[in-house]
């Protein structure tokens, strides 16, 4: 899997709008907050564009905006400004050829998981489930998240994962594994079932998260993969942020006793309470790198090879 090169202060930042679209005025910040970053900053033009209601354009501008971008020589970077809704709608425009010739650093999250499993998957190119421009960068971009990407780009041999101060590690089941990680947000893992770029879990380690679903529609997304036998198999799995996913009728039967008893029959080393996902701070996570879990110390470190 090929882990990107680093990003250094001068080099240029492509933004694309893969999903939702951003307002206008908001659009103008995200280039003012990359450039005080100290970047350049190329942008795909559909970011403010309505279609729908809820898509920066149709799916062929947003899949024809990530493929110029990667081939962009000009480009070192990719981040995303939102997520959002649509994606599924760019995946069918998307050219894997394009971004396997032309490897560079790609963030973002939630409904950009899918082009996380197509990058990972299918043009073996390790991607950063980080903080996205407008989602996190404008307006609440805190010293614990910015650190965490910027160590995450530009690691090493290691980038070790430290989860956001206040939180500690926890353990479901105890063991330790080592292989690459792969997930992502959890109702777009069950809705890649089926599809080119479907979730494939075995012998990898598995992250999930979730924002906004209650713990009924988690418990039918989380099911959903297990129906498909999406945890057998694997080697680990990781559970990252569920922000405003409660249980009104029982809230002590929490998102994470859901899987605990989802999980109870895999027999795989599980840690909880890991901060990535739709909270903040936002740690990032370089999904296709070989990581390493460890109960034991309740340490998560992944393999950084160019």
């Amino acid at each position: 899997m090929k882990y990107p090169k680093k990003l250094s202060k001068g080099d240029t930042i492509g933004l694309v709008a893969p999903s939702s679209f951003v307002p206008k005025e908001r659009e103008l910040k995200c280039k003012e907050v990359i450039e005080s970053l100290g970047y350049s900053v190329k942008m795909s033009d559909n970011i403010s564009d309505n279609y729908g209601g809820f898509m920066a354009g149709d799916g062929k501008t947003r899949g024809m905006w990530i493929n110029k971008m990667f081939a962009d020589p000009d480009v070192d970077a990719i981040f995303c400004v939102r997520g959002g809704d649509g994606g599924s709608r760019a995946m069918s425009y998307i050219d894997v050829d394009i971004v396997k010739s032309n490897p560079k650093i790609f963030v973002g999250y939630s409904d950009i998981t899918s082009m996380h499993l197509l990058f990972n998957q299918k043009c073996n190119l390790v991607t950063f489930h980080g903080p996205m421009v407008s989602s996190n960068m404008i307006d609440d971009y805190d010293e614990q998240t910015a650190k965490s990407l910027k160590d995450a780009i530009n690691a090493d041999e290691y980038y070790e994962f430290k989860n956001t101060n206040g939180f500690d590690i926890e353990v479901l089941k105890d063991g330790m594994a080592e292989a690459p990680i792969v997930g992502g947000n959890l109702s777009l893992l069950s809705a890649s079932i089926g599809t080119p770029y479907e979730i494939q879990p075995k012998g990898k380690i598995l992250f999930i998260e979730e924002v906004g679903e209650d713990v009924p529609r988690l418990e039918r997304y989380a099911y959903h993969l297990k129906d498909a036998g999406k945890y057998d198999g694997v080697a680990g799995i990781i559970l990252g942020q569920f922000a405003d996913c409660g249980n009104e009728v029982m809230p002590e039967y929490t998102p994470v006793k859901d899987f605990e008893d989802i999980l109870k029959d895999i027999k795989v080393p599980i840690m909880y309470n890991i901060q990535s996902g739709h909270d903040t701070p936002m740690m990032t996570i370089p999904l296709g790198a070989v990581c390493k879990m460890d109960t034991s110390s309740r340490s998560i470190k992944f393999k950084v090879e160019r």
